[in-house]
């Protein structure tokens, strides 16, 4: 999952409610601010506002509350001060800090340079008309990222090199022979690895039908390793129209097992193609031999190794770079990345309910370390300015175009998002990212035995 996906930056920060740019609203301050800081990411700031400084900004916030008030005798705002005092002063105080309270805290963060990463924890507040006004606020930053001086065979990473063998040829072919598979519906009785499509009706423990629990033209295979697979007597030999009692796992809890009602809709048997000139031809057109499809098919198998290769080797590099820079990611960005995931994961089930908690602690180690990248691929593009220009964005697109001409309208028109520029341009700044560092990597070649990949023991 694409990290930049995932930081929302917005979230972090406690945004002012007025323009920070405006002199009338966020005019110089006499501030007193007592810095502390309690970690590589955390800062806890202390701030004193004199009653001389503050003055001003509490009599506006007193003519506001007196425009809301009625008293008998007086319009609204002409209100006398000491009559407004005398009864609300407990009022105006809080809508002065109410207020205020953000302003102050903002100006001190300008006045340090500090770029807080989520919202601030205001604690030990203290106001009263005629006195100081202090408050301490307690917030997160992005850690300083210090790079370190990298030199040739730095980063200790490993390339493998994938070596296939003819089961990969017999997978790939396989696949190919179900991708233009034709279906034939049989009448004569389902056989193991026939498909039974059928009405499923849930029942509880009496035998009676769950109402709301039925589930019209499911698609059951009989045997062959799925879930099936303990229910095939009672599968075997079923025909159109034919009824049988069966257990399939619980919709919640996949180690129980529920019963069910089967009605047979129709039995379909997936019929293979040959393996031959018609099957190549079949597949592509343009070929006219088997010995043309099997050169194609061993060309794919070692694209796809070798980009599989590739992403382990990148996957290494940025590890390597991780580990000698040790950065720490804050908790606010690790709680607002999980909170994104989350949701994405949500949506990908449909909206079902997920244990939020058990989502969290799965994906905690993944996004703590692409966060430790995100950093230091951050500090990397700053200080050795690094830059995709807008020309090489559209010549980006018009490659891809290229490849794929058929396709020049769609491609045209996903690219005008500004999103999905935005996300071209981050691919193509991890690129050059990584040929920046790969100058600095010292690799070990690897062979690996994609038997060995699958589980087999592999014999020297």
């Amino acid at each position: 999952m694409r990290i930049s996906s995932l930081i929302s930056t917005d979230a972090w920060s406690m945004e002012p409610s007025f323009d920070i740019n405006s002199p009338a609203e966020f005019r110089s301050i006499s501030l007193q601010i007592e810095l502390k800081s309690i970690n590589e990411f955390t800062w806890e700031m202390k701030l004193d506002i004199s009653w001389e400084t503050l003055r001003p900004d509490f009599n506006d916030s007193m003519k506001r509350f007196s425009k809301k008030v009625k008293l008998p005798g007086f319009r609204p705002g002409k209100i006398p001060k000491d009559r407004l005092m005398q009864q609300f002063q407990p009022n105006i105080e809080a809508q002065f800090m109410d207020d205020n309270i953000q302003k102050y805290y903002f100006n001190a963060l300008q006045e340090k340079g500090l770029v807080p990463i989520n919202q601030a924890e205001i604690s030990d507040v203290h106001f009263h008309f005629g006195e100081h006004f202090s408050f301490t606020s307690k917030f997160e930053v992005e850690p300083e990222i210090v790079l370190p001086k990298l030199k040739k065979r730095s980063l200790d990473v490993q390339r493998t090199k994938f070596i296939p063998d003819q089961q990969d040829m017999d997978d790939a072919i396989g696949q190919l022979r179900k991708a233009h598979a034709r279906i034939e519906t049989i009448e004569d009785g389902a056989q193991e690895k026939d498909f039974i499509l059928c009405d499923l009706q849930k029942l509880d423990d009496s035998g009676l039908a769950i109402i709301g629990k039925k589930f019209e033209k499911q698609l059951l295979k009989v045997g062959n390793g799925s879930f099936t697979n303990d229910q095939k007597e009672k599968l075997v030999g079923l025909k159109r129209g034919d009824m049988v009692r069966i257990d399939l796992p619980d919709e919640r809890d996949e180690t129980s097992k529920s019963p069910y009602e089967l009605k047979v809709i129709n039995v379909e048997r997936e019929i293979l193609p040959e393996v031959n000139t018609d099957f190549a031809k079949m597949v592509d057109p343009d070929l006219n031999s088997l010995d043309a499809l099997k050169e194609k098919v061993q060309n794919k198998i070692n694209e796809n190794f070798s980009s599989r290769s590739q992403q382990s080797f990148e996957r290494d590099m940025t590890d390597a770079m991780i580990a000698k820079v040790s950065p720490v990611a804050p908790y606010s960005m690790v709680d607002n990345y999980l909170t994104n995931l989350y949701e994405d994961v949500k949506k990908q089930n449909n909206g079902e309910d997920l244990d939020e908690e058990k989502v969290r602690e799965t994906y905690r180690p993944a996004a703590e370390r692409n966060l430790k990248w995100y950093l230091i691929r951050k500090r990397l593009i700053e200080d050795i300015r690094l830059k995709v220009e807008r020309k090489e964005i559209d010549r980006e697109i018009e490659n891809l175009v290229k490849r794929t001409p058929a396709s020049e309208k769609e491609i045209r028109k996903f690219y005008r998002k500004p999103s999905n520029r935005k996300r071209l341009e981050d691919d193509m700044m991890e690129k050059k990212i990584l040929e920046y560092l790969e100058q600095f990597a010292n690799v070990k070649q690897v062979e690996v035995h994609t038997k060995d990949i699958r589980g087999e023991t592999h014999e020297h």
